[in-house]
Parts: structure tokens; C-alpha cells; sequence
């Protein structure tokens, strides 16, 4: 008998389905977004799960409102994965994000404000948004409040931001100290992305310090430091610039 190589494809394919089907299932642990809502003009999202996933993932997620209606190909087709491959980022489809192009005039938009809308894995409900209103306006490091802390302590230096920023972001804020030094430390997202909190590795000195916040930092909207996503296509975007917030440690502190 003449050897088929399309016959062993398919008995290959069929033994992965069978290896696949006897193994639990891979376990997400965090959504972001991980607030309640989202703004209807939500450009990016990121799954994290537990060990590395082998094979496509993508057409494994769905984006569905709360009565069960799918979204109908609300992703970019491609795959944005961490180097330790435990992080999926995945972009909604920028053409029906972004007001005035031909794909969201002819497919709608992604997201509705007042929609109630539920992202699964494998058919399971892993994330559930409420949909806000458009945020245009983007990070404004001006608003932000930060704590204080106090001298010859470890204590988390704990940053408000005035709405949430993308959860990839987390190291685009450093410390710094004399000399623009690197306070060295462990950072963290937390409250739905709303809050940066920093805890240094050895204790806090007295002096003054910078809180810097790189210029590409971005909301899960894409808007910028300076630059909104929603702009005029023929309008160059605005050149990313780091901020900075000067704080002090000491009995003069003012933060």
C-alpha cells in the first residue's frame, strides 16, 4: 500500500486531541483588566496563566455580552506572548476601536457603553466587564497622589494614578534617588491598575527623590503621556517624553 502523508497527519492530529483532551485544563490566574469596567474605546487586554501553553491559543478566546451573544472577531489574528510564555497580550481590532474607519463603519464597534460583556477560555468565563465611556484623555502623571513613607523603613511607596494604566506597565515607573540613582525594589499593579505600588529592597533614606514614568506608558486605551490614540490619521503622533514627581523623605518631607 501506497504510504499517505495526509493519513498520518491526521492520526497525528488526532493523537494531540486525545493527549490534549486527558490533561487538565491550563489555568488562567489573571485577567487584565482586572477592574469591574472598561472603557467602550478598550484597545488591549493580557491573560496570564500558570505554566506556558503549547499550540494556538486565540481561537480558544471569545468576547461574548452577558446573554451569550458572541463578538464576532473582536482580535487582531495574532498572538503577543511574554518571553517566559505565560503572558498572552492581545489587541482588539484597532480598525473598529478608532472612530471613522471603514472596518468599524462596516462591523460596529467592539465595545458599547452600558454593555455588560464576558471574556471565556475553553467556553469558561475567566474575566466579566461592565463598559464605561470612552476614555480619550489618557495618563495624567499631574493627578497623581503619592503616599508617604517613612525614613529607615521598607514601607511600599504607593502611588494613586488617576485612572487605570495598561497591566504591562508596571516597570515603566522607577524610583529614583541622589545622583538619579535607581532605587532597586519590587513593583506592583494593584486596585484594577489604579494604584502603582513600590517596595524598595533596603530601607528608605532621607532625601529627595523622583518618581519617573517613562513617556510610553500607556492606558489599556493606547493613549499616552501627552498622545491619545484617537487622533487624525494624517496627524503625526506626538513624541513620547518621560515625566517625573520629585518627593522628599525627612522632616521636611512633601509629597
Amino acid at each position: 500500500m501506497r504510504w499517505r502523508p495526509w493519513l498520518s497527519a491526521l492520526a497525528l492530529a488526532a493523537a494531540w486531541q486525545v493527549a490534549r483532551a486527558g490533561q487538565p485544563a491550563p489555568q488562567v490566574v489573571l485577567v487584565q483588566p482586572s477592574g469591574a469596567e472598561v472603557p467602550a474605546n478598550l484597545l488591549r487586554l493580557s491573560v496570564v496563566f500558570e505554566a506556558p501553553i503549547e499550540g494556538e491559543v486565540l481561537s480558544r478566546i471569545a468576547l461574548v455580552h452577558a446573554d451569550g451573544r458572541s463578538v464576532r472577531e473582536p482580535f487582531l489574528p495574532q498572538e503577543l506572548w511574554s518571553p517566559d510564555g505565560k503572558i498572552l497580550t492581545l489587541l482588539l481590532h484597532p480598525g473598529r476601536v478608532k472612530t471613522g474607519l471603514v472596518a468599524r463603519e462596516q462591523w460596529g464597534p467592539i465595545l458599547s457603553e452600558g454593555d455588560d460583556m464576558v471574556l471565556t477560555f475553553d467556553g469558561r468565563p475567566i474575566q466579566h466587564w461592565h463598559v464605561g465611556p470612552v476614555d480619550a484623555n489618557g495618563p495624567v502623571a499631574s493627578a497623581w497622589r503619592l503616599s508617604q513613607v517613612t525614613p529607615g523603613s521598607r514601607q511600599p511607596l504607593v502611588v494613586t494614578l488617576d485612572a487605570p494604566i495598561d497591566g504591562r506597565d508596571v516597570d515603566y515607573l522607577v524610583v529614583v534617588g541622589a545622583g538619579d540613582r535607581l532605587v532597586e525594589g519590587r513593583a506592583e499593579l494593584r486596585k484594577g491598575e489604579t494604584t502603582w505600588a513600590f517596595t524598595p529592597d533596603s530601607a528608605w533614606r532621607p532625601g529627595g527623590y523622583r518618581l519617573v514614568i517613562r513617556g510610553t506608558l500607556e492606558d489599556p486605551s493606547g493613549n499616552r503621556l501627552g498622545g491619545h490614540f484617537e487622533t487624525p490619521m494624517d496627524s503625526p503622533r506626538p513624541i513620547a517624553t518621560d515625566a517625573s514627581i520629585a518627593f522628599r523623605l525627612g522632616s521636611d518631607q512633601a509629597l
